[in-house]
């Protein structure tokens, strides 16, 4: 039998983040379409998520957080330059600015938030993360992603994820700022391939995801990055790829969040859109009949048997 041309994992982000999250996630997972998710370990619903997770073998990974809510880690004990007075994190922009400034102190980001973050996930999960990637893609950050990839080499982890989607820069269908912020992350993700490899890590050959976040999600639209991302790819070669997805029911203040309340998109009608596509007949039947194979990372399958073969780092 052919080997499929693409083998996707399909990975729901902010697992934790509030019950009626978690509940359109794990049934996405059940409907088959998503096959990983990354836990939020300091959203209000992280104990709950973690739960389900077992019951129901669902691989999981970190989502590693330092922009939204309140640490996990020795940060919440007293003053740190990754919290602001009020002692929450600094939020997407926030964090970067503070970083681009030189106002946040790199050796706190591992000791006081990140090291800890990955034993907190130990303790929900009983077991190390299948991978570790960045809420609002903080891990591939200029200076963070050094930390970050000591890190993983040090705790023995080894998948990640590269948020660099081909041709997301001339997605006509995306605002002006979702498409900057989109390149704005690619740029960061080529400078982090160096500290990445040198670190043993490892990634899909593609990802997706920039483009097809909330109301710009489509079966169609995503098989059209997946096209995109076979180009040049010789005849017979097998890519991997991973799709980023945001599924899940609407949260309802003050559930939910991280500390601080759940933000406008997790309250939108953004999230159930896109648990509407995905536990949708379109999104599977397309990619069947394209030849790709949806592939779940972690528990029940060695990551070596799906991913490793084409798991070694992409070129930038």
């Amino acid at each position: 039998m052919a080997r499929p041309r693409v083998r996707l994992v399909v990975t729901a982000d902010d697992f934790g983040y509030c019950p009626r999250r978690d509940e359109g996630i794990v049934e996405a997972f059940l409907a088959g379409t998503v096959t990983s998710v990354s836990l939020l370990v300091n959203g209000t619903a992280a104990e709950s998520a973690a739960e389900l997770a077992r019951r129901h073998s669902i691989p999981t990974g970190l989502h590693a957080n330092l922009t939204e809510g309140r640490p996990v880690g020795p940060a919440r004990h007293g003053s740190s330059t990754l919290l602001s007075p009020e002692g929450f994190f600094l939020g997407k922009m926030g964090f970067r600015e503070a970083l681009a400034s030189g106002d946040v102190a790199l050796p706190q980001v591992r000791k006081e938030e990140l090291e800890a973050q990955l034993s907190r996930f130990r303790d929900l999960l009983g077991t190390a993360p299948a991978h570790v990637d960045g809420h609002q893609h903080v891990h591939v950050l200029p200076g963070v992603c050094q930390v970050f990839a000591q890190l993983l080499q040090a705790s023995g982890v080894h998948f990640t994820r590269l948020p660099l989607e081909r041709g997301v820069g001339s997605c006509a269908w995306l605002e002006a700022p979702a498409r900057a912020f989109a390149i704005t992350v690619e740029r960061d993700a080529r400078a982090a391939v160096d500290p990445f490899s040198r670190h043993g890590l490892r990634w899909t050959d593609a990802f997706i995801g920039l483009s097809t976040c909330g109301r710009h999600m489509s079966a169609h639209r995503v098989l059209g990055s997946l096209v995109q991302a076979l180009e040049d790819i010789p005849a017979g070669h097998a890519l991997t790829a991973e799709l980023m997805t945001h599924p899940g029911y609407p949260s309802v203040p003050p559930a939910g969040g991280c500390g601080e309340g759940p933000d406008d998109f997790s309250c939108s009608w953004e999230r159930l859109h896109e648990l509407h596509v995905l536990t949708g007949p379109m999104l599977k039947a397309l990619l069947a009949k394209s030849g790709v194979q949806l592939c779940r990372l972690g528990e029940g399958v060695p990551c070596e048997t799906i991913l490793e073969p084409t798991l070694e780092p992409s070129p930038p």
